[in-house]
């Protein structure tokens, strides 16, 4: 009952005379308080110790990129190609869609060559990539606990197969704060094709504040809906109209201390900065032809060449996570096209990239990770040259750059099937644990207190993997 009589006083209180008498002295303290709430923001929390980086774009190829065909090469996958896969190896193991008994081992049809002076072996179908491959590491032991897809994309986000718990990409905007108080800490942009949904959850906050969480920006008409003020709103009216709404949270936040009401209030002033700073930022006509050109990028298209470009202004800007999705990697049937056709879209923009942030020195203090939810069997799914590979969890590869990561190394390796992690093995916690160490955080000390319990995002796992640290 102490709720409704508390709403009741409120309401009775609020004659249309008293409000505004209020309001006009209160506008002066609302700016201050909004001044106050962006300074939390924008200055980061203390960091355990030096980051190395200072912000991470994370490459996520959404649906599982095959890693015997890409970065980690397999001979006797050839040599036995069409033979029954060893029994010993796949005892007892559950796959996504490979029904039969004795599923084949089954050659990659691309060659790999050893690129630059480190000799990181890579799939011809990254010939781009493959001219920067010694500002890479490859990690070719990585493995995860669960072989579908919302699931496995959840826990390499999150660190937990569940719904509801922080992103990445949340824990480095709650730990880190913002550079650039007129953008959000965490923006995410998505391309290619629609066969995996994207959820929100993956770039939730869950129950860390909400401001945290990922905000997904369109790369085709305006970046952010509704980012214009409406036909005859002058940005003077829109001001007043935000410290008025302000103005009557706070009172409501008086009332009922729900913290969900100042996460609101900053949202709302976040997106009225924004309605200036993001237009001018995703206009990527502004850059010089021959950069556009470089990326692959074309204006008003939505592709992951537009979205590496934008990533490289939104780093300059300070945004501290930009997460790119490139949707479309799950190759049940036909990979040798599926995946030619996500190679040739990736290839070029993402060595653009890391070359334009190295000759703009950015590299060094941004953490760059490329990478998907799982790595796809050794074996094929299907028979004839429309084969595909099923969903593999066990050992699957993924590759760092930049920001506090030691260039040009392989980091561990699978068995000679591609089927295990086998050497240096890394869990997707270690992996974690590793991003955060380069951010500068304790994974085992960064910690958020929920229901009585402090959370972390590696909950009780992970160690930091300081072979492939500078």
């Amino acid at each position: 009952m102490k709720p409704i009589s508390a709403q009741s006083e409120f309401l009775a209180d609020q004659t249309r005379r008293a409000f505004f008498g209020r309001a006009a002295g209160g506008f002066g303290g609302l700016a201050l308080g909004c001044m106050l709430l962006e300074n939390a923001m924008t200055n980061p929390f203390e960091p355990h110790f030096a980051p190395r980086a200072k912000r991470v774009i994370s490459l996520f190829m959404s649906g599982g990129p095959s890693h015997v065909d890409t970065f980690d090469p397999k001979p006797i996958l050839s040599k036995l190609d069409g033979q029954s896969m060893p029994a010993n190896i796949i005892k007892n193991h559950e796959f996504a869609m490979i029904k039969t008994k004795e599923p084949k081992v089954k050659g990659s049809p691309w060659e790999f060559r050893k690129y630059g002076q480190s000799g990181t072996e890579i799939s011809e179908l990254f010939p781009h990539i493959a001219s920067v491959s010694d500002e890479i590491a490859v990690v070719r032991s990585l493995y995860s606990d669960t072989f579908n897809h919302d699931p496995a994309v959840t826990f390499m986000n999150t660190g937990n197969v569940r719904f509801g718990w922080p992103s990445l990409g949340a824990w480095a905007s709650y730990g880190l704060g913002t550079e650039n108080s007129d953008l959000p800490a965490y923006i995410v942009l998505a391309s290619g094709r629609n066969i995996q949904p994207l959820l929100d959850s993956y770039w939730g906050a869950g129950f860390l504040p909400p401001e945290y969480q990922g905000v997904q920006l369109r790369t085709q008409g305006e970046p952010v809906l509704y980012l214009k003020n409406p036909e005859g709103v002058s940005r003077e009216t829109r001001r007043n109209q935000i410290s008025l709404l302000g103005s009557l949270n706070r009172r409501r936040h008086e009332l009922v201390k729900d913290p969900a009401i100042l996460a609101r209030i900053k949202q709302y002033e976040l997106a009225f900065r924004m309605q200036v700073a993001v237009p001018e930022l995703a206009n990527i006509a502004s850059e010089p032809e021959q950069i556009r050109e470089t990326y692959g990028a074309e204006l008003g298209k939505v592709s992951f060449a537009n979205n590496c470009l934008l990533a490289r202004r939104l780093s300059e800007s300070g945004v501290r996570f930009i997460q790119l999705y490139e949707k479309g990697w799950d190759s049940h049937g036909d990979i040798s096209t599926q995946h030619s056709e996500r190679c040739r879209a990736v290839d070029r923009p993402i060595a653009a990239l890391i070359s334009d942030l190295k000759q703009r020195g950015l590299l060094e203090e941004t953490l760059v990770i490329w990478g998907g939810e799982f790595g796809r069997t050794p074996m094929a799914q299907g028979s004839g040259t429309s084969f595909g590979r099923d969903h593999h969890p066990h050992g699957f590869t993924v590759w760092m750059a930049g920001g506090g990561i030691r260039p040009g190394i392989v980091h561990g390796a699978t068995d000679e099937f591609g089927y295990f992690a086998e050497q240096g093995k890394v869990h997707v916690h270690d992996l974690n644990a590793t991003i955060l160490h380069c951010l500068g955080m304790n994974h085992e000390k960064f910690t958020y207190r929920h229901q009585g319990r402090d959370f972390r995002l590696t909950d009780v796992h992970g160690q930091v993997i300081h072979n492939l640290l500078v």
